[in-house]
């Protein structure tokens, strides 16, 4: 993902594989252990570097999950056909396995827990994940700013954390969940399966005049459609955070 960073305070980290979670087909969610990890905000990410015994290292960046909790830092990645790193994260890694993480990373994508203010989350694809990080804090810390999340994927069974949102939606007062799905038969009859538009974004999101704090994360195209709606429809472009993402090699 495209993020700006200072870089140069920050050093790489062994991290530990301690557990996985298989998301869907194509995603699984890495649960690390991180000596002398610093804490992080939701929306940050981390530098992640694997290195082969000829000495060759790959470097990608992705987006932390997980609510800050203490050494423990939860990636979630999704399989990049013909990617590089992905594939091996995805496929290969277990429980024991080691690589190396540096962040956290960034400091404009971030929710503040002590925000009352209402937040809208907009996510295409696996651009869910740093806004899962949101959502899990705002549970852990006991937030009461109200939480709209729409949710866009091709298909019901793409879509990372369905059952827990899910569950969360009806267990957490103040948060609500919409999905959206770009990829069905067209005689499908779920309101949820269309794509998100001014519309949808009308009726899941919040009216301007609240001013929510508007947090939207996808591939590049869906953000930049996104982010247009949302201050086309009077939302103040200062309060439209947007993180994107396109090919890198995976």
């Amino acid at each position: 993902m495209a993020r700006a960073a200072v870089l140069g305070r920050l050093s790489w980290r062994v991290a530990d594989v301690v557990d996985i979670v298989e998301e869907t087909s194509t995603a699984r969610s890495l649960i690390l252990d991180v000596p002398d990890w610093p804490g992080h905000r939701p929306g940050q990410h981390v530098d992640l570097r694997l290195t082969a015994e000829d000495g060759y290292t790959a470097q990608r960046s992705y987006s932390i999950s997980s609510a800050p909790d203490g050494g423990r830092v939860e990636l979630t990645v999704q399989r990049v056909e013909d990617g590089e790193v992905s594939p091996y994260l995805v496929d290969v890694v277990e429980p024991g396995d080691r690589f190396e993480v540096r962040g956290p990373v960034g400091g404009y994508f971030v929710w503040d827990p002590d925000d009352p203010a209402p937040v809208l989350l907009v996510a295409g694809g696996s651009g869910v994940v740093p806004l899962m990080a949101m959502i899990r804090t705002r549970a852990a810390r006991g937030s009461p700013a109200p939480f709209r999340l729409i949710y866009s994927s091709r298909t019901p069974g793409t879509g990372v954390y369905r059952q827990e949102l899910r569950v969360r939606a009806e267990s957490n007062p103040g948060l609500e969940v919409a999905f959206a799905f770009t990829r069905v038969p067209s005689t499908a009859t779920d309101a949820g399966r269309r794509r998100v538009g001014t519309d949808r974004l009308r009726e899941s999101g919040w009216p301007p005049d609240l001013g929510p704090t508007c947090f939207v994360c996808g591939p590049t195209g869906f953000v930049e459609s996104i982010s247009r709606l949302l201050v086309d429809a009077g939302h103040d472009p200062a309060r439209v955070l947007t993180e994107r993402f396109g090919p890198t090699g995976g």
